[in-house]
């Protein structure tokens, strides 16, 4: 199953709103589960960002809606990357010509 990386900046409503962050968060790992996917790791970190969240979903459009889902409720921005493990790396570069 793919694997996405999110870098997620709190708005000023997020940070308004962190009281709730760990109900917002387990509203977002249901959802998660929802469409198949799981919550593989979340942290809050220092610097350039308040949150790393790691998810796998069964696919981009899958993703995607997550993400739109979440951003809509107005308390953060995201920069979501695809992730490829080591064993797909692997198979890509084994490809190159």
């Amino acid at each position: 199953m793919p694997t996405y990386i999110s870098l997620v900046n709190l708005t000023e409503q997020g940070f308004q709103e962190a009281r709730s962050a760990p109900e917002r968060l387990q509203a977002f790992e249901t959802a998660v589960r929802e469409v198949g996917g799981r919550l593989v790791g979340f942290y809050l970190v220092m610097g350039q960002y308040d949150y790393i969240v790691i998810t796998e979903v069964p696919d981009d459009q899958t993703a995607t809606r997550l993400i739109l889902g979440t951003i809509a409720q107005g308390s953060m921005h995201t920069q979501t990357m695809r992730a490829f493990p080591r064993e797909e790396f692997e198979q890509i570069v084994r490809g190159l010509y």
